[in-house]
């Protein structure tokens, strides 16, 4: 891996396959020598508007050729790409801008209708360029900017593999999003470590409908254009009937999707398309429960199933090899290729099998902090037992079985305590998956004035009949009584982040 940088991954599929079909998206098709000869004007354009080695440039697209072909023209222009959803509001988006000192802004030009864009370069004063995506049939930067000539020869040259390769702005439930800084070398390290347990190779189709904004979706891109295979790029997963079509008409060996994708696809008819070439299928950013995974398993008997976990700290950090989902479906499976992770409990102390604990994280795939918050990259991002080591503190209490295992039980910060004791969400929503009609739940914890925290159990039903005197009752028979959740509400669905993962601060609603 010496040597070698993210826009290598395109340019080396280039140089060996440039005629092969490398992406699909929005009725085109490019080959990688098109899509590298696409990045290399554009990096040269962005270099013309004053792009500097080391600045940042915000990429405000949907899943698109445009978005593609810009993450790796700012990674040529040895720059950092910090992709931010199209949904972003610009009141966000100048907190990002402004965060990380933007230099550029790629744009979707119908994104200028956004309330609140006409004072965005007021607002950001780091900005020297914006520039509208356009169908990359020549992008214009806006008037009154200045821009010289430039060609590939003003290209900086790779520099070492500690730099920048993008900032992901996390998700920011709560309070401001945080960019974490991912490094060219963790970039890679994690790359070939996913390929490696997926099996990718150049005659994948990877079909993908995750944002591009957020780690998961990135690393489909990263991984395809690793191995040279092919990327069919969707730009939401809206109509399930229309991803089953592309997923038959492309053929398509690989999907990663998010629980909520899964428990939509396990309504469907699935008789009625021919997925016979899917080899594999992923979930991550959020945790489906064994019940769920098994059902999936069945409903696609011929692909592998991988449940995996992962931050946008570390990005992938565990992934439960498809042979072991009978034995242990609620499991997350065992380290990445190259990665070492245990568990400690609050005195720094590694816990034994069945204990539950804080996961830590070793391995190059560690990224390098939180941009600009130094004070909470120390509490993540820590030095480890021996010299030179860092680990990632993930926040994630987990407890490993005797085989080695790991089992996620809860957030730190999800955790409800009720009655004086710990209680972990995961537990109840288990549970409740079991009881016929529910397709997804979410429990968490509302003040109570007795209790402390009253468990509210939030519920998504297949079947209205469903009652909340149903609910507790199960959870009677299978859970202990200080589980049974004294509040039961009913939603047609619940409040997702784009990436997937449950608005669990949303729920929090003092019943009435």
């Amino acid at each position: 891996m010496a040597g070698i940088f993210v826009q290598h991954f395109l340019e080396n599929s280039a140089r060996r396959s440039p005629d092969k079909l490398g992406l699909v998206c929005d009725g085109r098709r490019l080959c990688y020598g098109e899509i590298n000869a696409l990045a290399d004007s554009l990096a040269t354009e962005m270099v013309a508007c004053g792009l500097q080695r080391g600045e940042r440039v915000a990429l405000w697209l949907p899943n698109t050729v445009d978005l593609v072909v810009g993450i790796f023209a700012v990674l040529k222009a040895g720059a950092v790409f910090v992709s931010v959803s199209p949904s972003t509001r610009t009141d966000k988006l100048t907190f990002i801008l402004n965060d990380c000192r933007a230099t550029g802004l790629f744009m979707d030009r119908r994104l200028r209708n956004m309330p609140g864009f006409e004072v965005l370069r007021e607002a950001a004063p780091s900005l020297k360029f914006i520039m509208d995506a356009g169908g990359l049939n020549g992008a214009r930067t806006v008037p009154g900017l200045a821009q010289s000539a430039a060609s590939m020869e003003d290209l900086p040259v790779a520099g070492d593999a500690s730099d920048l390769a993008c900032l992901i702005y996390t998700s920011g439930t709560t309070g401001n999003p945080k960019g974490v800084m991912c490094h060219h070398g963790g970039m890679v390290f994690a790359t070939n470590a996913i390929v490696e347990y997926l099996e990718n190779n150049e005659e994948d189709v990877i079909l993908s409908v995750l944002p591009l904004a957020f780690s998961y979706g990135i690393y489909q891109l990263m991984a395809t254009f690793f191995t040279g295979a092919c990327l069919v790029l969707e730009k939401s997963f809206t109509f399930p009937n229309l991803l089953l079509e592309s997923m038959q008409k492309t053929r398509a060996t690989g999907f990663a999707g998010v629980p909520t994708i899964f428990n939509m696809l396990l309504t469907m008819d699935l008789s009625a398309y021919d997925l016979s070439n899917l080899r594999y299928l992923t979930n991550a950013a959020a945790g489906m429960p064994g019940h769920h995974v098994l059902a999936v398993k069945e409903r696609f008997p011929n692909a592998r199933f991988y449940s995996m976990y992962g931050q946008t700290e570390v990005v992938r950090t565990l992934y439960l090899p498809p042979d072991q989902i009978a034995r242990r479906p609620d499991s997350v499976g065992v380290p990445i290729p190259g990665t070492e992770a245990w568990i400690e409990d609050e005195e720094g102390c590694r816990v034994p099998a069945g204990r539950t604990g804080e996961l830590i994280v070793r391995g190059g795939h560690v990224m390098r902090g939180y941009w600009n918050a130094p004070e909470t990259s120390a509490v993540r991002f820590q030095p480890g037992r021996h010299d030179g080591e860092r680990v990632f503190r993930s926040g994630d209490l987990f407890r490993q079985d005797d085989e080695g295992y790991f089992y996620f039980v809860a957030r730190k910060d999800d955790i409800i305590k009720c009655r004086g004791e710990k209680v972990a969400p995961k537990e109840i929503e288990n549970a409740l998956m079991k009881l016929a009609g529910v397709r997804e739940v979410a429990v968490v914890g509302v003040p109570d004035p007795i209790l402390g925290q009253a468990i509210k159990a939030v519920l998504v039903v297949d079947d209205s009949s469903v009652t909340a005197t149903q609910v507790r009752a199960h959870c009677r028979a299978c859970l202990e009584e200080l589980l049974v959740p004294k509040f039961v509400e009913f939603r047609a669905e619940l409040p997702r982040t784009i990436n997937g993962k449950i608005k669990r601060s949303e729920l929090v609603e003092t019943p009435l």
